[in-house]
This record gives C-alpha cells, structure tokens and sequence, in this order.
C-alpha cells in the first residue's frame, strides 16, 4: 500500500499535506503501512489525531473512511443495515406484478443493490482496487461490546452479512483508532495493533505548523500565538486548547488584519483558542496582558 520508500520520504509526503510529524511518530506510520498492522493513536483532544489519517490518505491518494464513535454505537450504524423503505416498495412492486415467488422475492430483496454500507463495510469491499485509509475515531467513547465486535474484525479483515455470506476485503484497509482516554480500552484491541502517544507539540513544532496551516499570518503574529498558546497548556484549565484552536487563533487574528497580538484583540478572539467560559473567565482579566507582554 505505501508508496514511500523510506521514513523520510514519509514525513515529507505529510508535510506536503500540511501534517508535520516528528521521527517517532512518522515510523509508526510507516510500519503500520509496511506491515499492514492497525496503528493505535492515544492522546489529549487536539493534538492532531484525526488530522493525521486524513493527511495520510491525501498523502496516498486514496479515500479516507471515518467512523465516529459514541456511546451506544451498534452495527447498523458501524457496519450495515439493510434499506427496508426500498425493499417495501420492491415487494409492493413485485406484488402488484403478480404471482410473488418467495425464494426469489428474498434473494432479490436481499442483494448487494439494498444493502447500505457503513464505514466498516466500506473499507473492507470485495471490489476494492486500493487500500482506503479507515479511521475509526474516539474508540474510547464506544462500548466495550463494539470493541469485542472490532476485535473480530480487525482480525480477519472480514465481515458477514447472513443474506449474503461472509465479505472478506480485498485490499486491507490502513486501520487508525484514536483515543482520547476518557476511558481505557482494552489490552486485546490494543495488542492487534502499533502504538503511538502524541503529546502536544513543542513550540519550534507547533510554530511549524501554524506557519504552514496559516501562511497569510505575519511571522510575528504567528510566533505570538504558538507562545501563548502553550503558556496557556501550562496553566490550571478546564480544558486546555490543542493545536487546532492555534491554528484557529492565528487564522482569526490573520482575518482581522492583525500583523502581531495585543491585548485587546487577543481578548476580542479569545472565544477561538478557550471553549469553557471558566477558563475564559480565569485568563481575561490581567493574564492575558501578563502572558502577551512575556512575547
């Protein structure tokens, strides 16, 4: 599935997506594609999880599958389910025709046309001519069922669907799970697969980040956000803004025309980078202009 020689050649590929990863994180990904293996990302919110399975299918060319998970996720939504409003106005179809055969009637009704594929399903596809990247976001907030069901999955790269028969993928999928860790997910989903912790970036990363996500931000402006921002992680938050919300922040400032931050305009904006009004509360009044002045 790769098209990249060398760990190198992978780090570039992203980096032409906008994605800088670091050696330890571009090798992961590497031997995941090398060896076919799921890679498991664990982290804070924000670090760049998800954004990377989708620089990676952009870096290979190829469909990127999400499956958000959530609390109470079951087949019907991860994997299949049949399209019962057409398979009713088929029968009445067919019955209107007269003289409904019942065996031919279930097969017809029971075909590849009324089925609809989920995410799961669409990444493992008999007809498939190339590798999709499959991400299957915040595992760690599905139940501990639909994990056991992924177990099986991610063993035999295979589902089956009763009516038809068991569909095995043709070209497997590059399978990435992220996890936030609201809770832990369990020793035998993350035995199948390569492990990788992101932690937020240092400041030359992150810096490198925002200059290639935000090119239309002044150097200085740009340098000014990625300082306070990992200030800001530093501090007491409910919930400490990722690199996203950087990314954001330099956009936004970039947007009002704001060649450098001051207090005023970090103040107006500051619903862009913090997204708990106990945290914006806590750094309004006086620590934001403590935290400007230090850049």
């Amino acid at each position: 599935m790769t098209l990249f020689g060398a760990v190198s050649d992978l780090q570039q590929g992203l980096a032409r997506q906008g994605y800088v990863a670091d050696r330890a994180l571009a090798v992961s990904v590497f031997l995941a594609l090398k060896l076919q293996r799921p890679l498991f990302l664990e982290g804070e919110a924000g670090v760049g999880k998800t954004s990377l399975a989708a620089a990676i299918a952009a870096a290979l060319d190829t469909d990127l599958i999400r499956l958000q998970c959530y609390e109470g996720l079951d087949v019907s939504h991860a994997v299949y389910e049949w399209d019962y409003a057409r398979q009713l106005l088929e029968l009445r179809i067919l019955d209107a025709a007269g003289g409904v055969d019942r065996a031919n009637a279930r097969q017809e009704l029971y075909s590849d046309r009324f089925l609809i594929r989920r995410p799961l399903l669409q990444a493992i596809d008999t007809t498939r001519t190339r590798s999709a990247v499959l991400l299957i976001d915040e595992i760690d907030r599905a139940d501990e069922e639909f994990e056991g069901y992924l177990l099986e999955v991610l063993s035999e790269f295979q589902i089956t669907v009763p009516e038809l028969g068991t569909l095995r993928a043709s070209c497997r999928p590059l399978v990435i799970l992220t996890s936030n860790r609201t809770r832990e997910v369990h020793d035998a989903l993350k035995r199948r697969c390569l492990y990788q912790w992101i932690d937020y970036p240092s400041f030359d990363k992150e810096l490198a980040i925002v200059r290639g996500r935000v090119p239309e931000a002044a150097a200085r402006l740009a340098t000014q956000v990625t300082k306070v921002v990992q200030d800001l992680r530093g501090r007491e938050l409910y919930k400490a803004p990722g690199v996203s919300e950087t990314i954001d922040w330099a956009a936004a400032l970039a947007a009002l025309d704001r060649e450098a931050l001051d207090v005023d305009s970090a103040r107006e904006t500051i619903g862009v980078v913090l997204k708990a009004r106990e945290d914006i509360d806590a750094v309004r009044d006086g620590v934001l202009a403590e935290l400007i002045s230090r850049v």
